[in-house]
């Protein structure tokens, strides 16, 4: 079998390869066109964050089994199209927690005593000796956004620098906060208390811009910083403005929105920013680390037929997969529309199963359950295989129950979440043996096709609300795709799933909430 590295990978990497009887070709740099010309040729492509592999790309990849991306992010990955067509996508999570968190305090301390302005200085033979002011970090607040993997490394890095730590996270129970030894508050706080700011949260629909010109007005003034994330979690035009004005007193990236960032960037001309290219992970020890997981990852999957950290694929039997997989996409989804509409801490999920799907092998089913659930939220990765160690990490108690009864179903799926005090409840069913479908949410009747972008309402069942609606999407452009209503009682609560064909931004989505008899909206991404 033949193996395509079209990224830079540690040559211990290719010595697993082809120790395993595999036949190895290095290609870097090839342009798009150039990947779509070579890829029918081959069974895996290894890949890191400079290959994008399109749904181009996977449409001409005849014979491709298995991607595998030596690190831990997949924004270059169409996972919809690879899962379609059958190809397995691994990746090493974990690999470059300690590299990236390390990372993010290097920046901090370059960031607190401009390290690198002094330097440039004094290499263009000056000797500013006071101009160059810093700020110590002892006693200081820092506020993390995102407590995961890495998160978490940067909090023991600043408790060894005697910081006060401060943290949000949606998915992070008190007592693990407890035994991290952080204070978890909600966001507004976390922007009016730190000092320091560093964010380690995905690229959502609900972090893209989230620290923004409205976001900055509520920190510090003098607060500073730091994204060694994901570009386009800053609005980089508000955080230019603030940089400018003081509000910010300095700020440091390692992730730009479009990479390679453009030299014309206005950020790239200020002082008090400052940034690296991507080197999150560019060590060497972790990127021998990943190199050796990728590889032996890739081996075990076309010598030994063994799946390992598959993000689109649960261990299942081949006989079986063909009457799971329909459950594990469903599970998946109503997973993942829970991590996005539940508020607080998550304590606790239970996955019921009635009527013909309690008969099914189940685990593989939970599993997508608890990957669809924390995948939205966590920075690092969520897959099949690590998804319930990070569940017990994080203090969330999970369970399965059956019940022979599904109701007016054949069968049933039923997730229920308890978080910050309430219990939310999607229930779903399978359409035509292979469609998934929610038919419940919160003890209210509907039939909501899963997919894309979406807008969760809740609100009073008064006359306007839809037209409401409606009146606002048209207004912004945005159109409707498909609307599932569902109500407790006439007059009483009900909720409203809408399709949309375009992303609702963070302004449209406050005059959406702001709208009569609308309690809550939520934005989804299925």
């Amino acid at each position: 079998m033949k193996v395509l590295i079209s990224d830079s990978l540690s040559e211990r990497g290719v010595e697993i390869l082809k120790k395993a009887g595999l036949t190895v070709d290095v290609k870097t740099k090839l342009t798009p066109a150039q990947l779509i010309e070579e890829i029918p040729n081959y069974d895996a492509l290894i890949i890191r964050s400079g290959t994008k592999v399109t749904k181009d790309v996977i449409a001409a990849a005849k014979n491709l089994k298995v991607v595998g991306r030596a690190g831990s992010g997949l924004d270059n990955v169409d996972l919809p199209a690879a899962t379609k067509r059958g190809i397995v996508v691994m990746n090493t999570p974990g690999g470059n927690t300690v590299t990236t968190a390390e990372h993010s305090f290097s920046l901090l301390m370059s960031m607190a005593r401009q390290v690198p302005q002094a330097n440039a200085s004094v290499k263009s033979g000056k000797w500013e000796k006071n101009k160059f002011m810093g700020m110590e970090i002892f006693n200081k607040t820092i506020g993390i956004v995102g407590i995961g993997q890495i998160g978490s490394y940067v909090a023991k890095l600043a408790q060894g620098a005697n910081m006060t730590v401060i943290a949000y996270d949606a998915f992070l129970s008190p007592e693990n906060a407890k035994k991290l030894g952080v204070e978890v508050v909600d966001l507004e706080t976390l922007f009016s208390r730190a000092d320091i700011i560093t964010l380690h949260v995905p690229l959502t629909t609900e972090t893209k811009h989230m620290i923004n010109a409205a976001a900055i007005q509520k920190m510090k003034h003098g607060v500073r910083i730091i994204n060694c994330a994901r570009g386009g979690i800053v609005n980089e035009t508000d955080l230019f403005d603030a940089l400018k004005s003081g509000k910010v007193a300095a700020a440091a990236f390692d992730v730009f929105e479009k990479e390679p960032v453009d030299p014309a960037n206005p950020l790239l001309t200020l002082d008090n920013f400052i940034c690296t290219p991507h080197l999150g992970a560019a060590t060497t020890e972790a990127q021998e680390n990943v190199a050796w997981a990728i590889a032996e990852q890739v081996v075990d999957f076309l010598v030994r037929g063994v799946v390992r950290y598959a993000v689109n694929l649960p261990s299942v039997p081949a006989d079986l997969l063909p009457k799971v997989q329909p459950y594990v996409e469903l599970a998946e989804k109503i997973g993942a529309f829970l991590g996005q509409t539940v508020e607080g801490g998550i304590e606790k999920v239970t996955i019921e199963y009635h009527g013909e799907a309690g008969d099914l092998q189940t685990s593989p089913i939970t599993l997508a359950a608890i990957k669809g659930l924390l995948a939205p939220i966590l920075e690092e990765t969520v897959n099949y295989v690590n998804a319930p160690s990070i569940a017990k990490e994080r203090g969330i108690e999970v369970n399965e129950a059956k019940s022979s009864d599904a109701g007016n179903f054949s069968s049933l799926i039923s997730i229920k979440v308890k978080a910050g005090g309430q219990t939310k409840v999607v229930s779903g069913s399978i359409f035509n043996k292979k469609e998934p479908r929610f038919v419940e949410i919160d003890g209210m009747s509907l039939e909501v096709v899963p997919e894309g972008h979406m807008l969760y309402l809740f609100n009073e069942d008064k006359p306007g609300v839809i037209g409401g609606l409606g009146q606002l999407l048209a207004k912004n452009q945005i159109n409707i795709s498909r609307m599932q209503l569902g109500r407790e009682r006439a007059g009483g609560k009900a909720i409203s799933v809408v399709g949309i064909d375009s992303v609702v931004s963070p302004e449209v989505l406050k005059d959406l909430k702001s709208l009569p008899h609308v309690l809550s909206v939520k934005r989804v991404k299925l």
